[in-house]
């Protein structure tokens, strides 16, 4: 893993993480408990700050940036950010999958018990309602989310990266 202080700060984290040995993260992030960032994936916090919750998992070339002194990444527990994805600036609650290949723009909210479809681009400024999935650019929601489908999809995605992450160690 490239990890990087940057103007003061070094890049925090809790026990049990995983970090690929070419994940790269800088500055000011935080990260909770049995998170797992993969490989070439990127989470900058050189303009603004990353927070993460516990059971995150960043997968490969996803990149996590911010706004400089505008708009932080804040990032819940038990969040899967898909392949390829682009968290940027944003708020994502607890309980989500973002999707492989989304965008998820500046001052946003995701909320609780959500699904961004793969390849999805939620545009800036966009509040996503709790137990729902949006998909689409721009992102619009396509349907409420059932339960099954958030212990189905949401939760066993999470779980399932702890998992990963212990093969690696």
């Amino acid at each position: 893993m490239i990890l990087k202080e940057l103007n003061g700060c070094t890049p925090q984290y809790g026990e049990d993480c995983f970090f690929a040995e070419n994940a790269v993260l800088v500055g000011d992030v935080e990260m909770g408990n049995e998170c797992s960032i993969w490989y070439n994936a990127v989470l900058r916090g050189d303009v603004h700050y990353i927070r993460m919750g516990d059971r995150v998992n960043i997968q490969d070339g996803a990149v996590v940036h911010c706004t400089y002194k505008k708009y932080p990444v804040n990032i819940g527990n038990n969040v899967s950010v898909g392949h390829n994805a682009i968290v940027h600036g944003c708020t994502i609650h607890d309980n989500v999958l973002i999707g492989m290949g989304a965008i998820v723009m500046d001052d946003c909210v995701v909320e609780s018990n959500t699904i961004i479809a793969a390849g999805a681009v939620v545009t800036q400024g966009k509040r996503v309602e709790s137990g729902t999935i949006y998909a689409g650019v721009p992102a619009k929601k396509v349907k409420d989310i059932s339960t099954e489908l958030i212990s189905g999809e949401i939760e066993r995605i999470a779980q399932n990266y702890v998992k990963y992450a212990g093969w690696y160690k």
